[in-house]
């Protein structure tokens, strides 16, 4: 069992190492054809590359896990939400709903 694991985290760490260099090229190579040309600025290196990867990462992907399966975990809370809701609960979250409806009803204004 233990001989498996470590087989399976070499498998991994050999993906990441291979998708990292391969990501890191691709970069490299979508930024010096296009990045100069358009705006002027300066080609970059390899690893320059792979840090503009792991910075975009940080500012826009983040380095959170999805526990649950990420939307599907979301799905599974709802539905377990709604079995749990009595009929009227439930009609009440529908016409709250706008999906498919024109806007809410607007409160009547007052007259003077």
């Amino acid at each position: 069992m233990l001989q498996h694991r470590v087989e399976k985290g070499i498998k991994i760490a050999l993906f990441v190492v291979i998708g990292s260099i391969l990501f890191g090229f691709i970069v490299k190579e979508l930024w010096n054809v296009l990045i100069p040309p358009i705006f002027g600025w300066h080609t970059i290196t390899f690893w320059q590359a792979i840090g503009l990867l792991i910075l975009s990462k940080i500012l826009f992907g983040g380095f959170h896990r999805h526990a649950g399966g990420g939307r599907n975990h979301w799905r599974q809370r709802m539905k377990e939400r709604w079995e749990h809701m009595t009929p009227e609960e439930r009609e009440k979250f529908r016409s709250g709903m706008r999906c498919h409806r024109g806007p809410f009803n607007r409160p009547a204004e007052p007259q003077i």
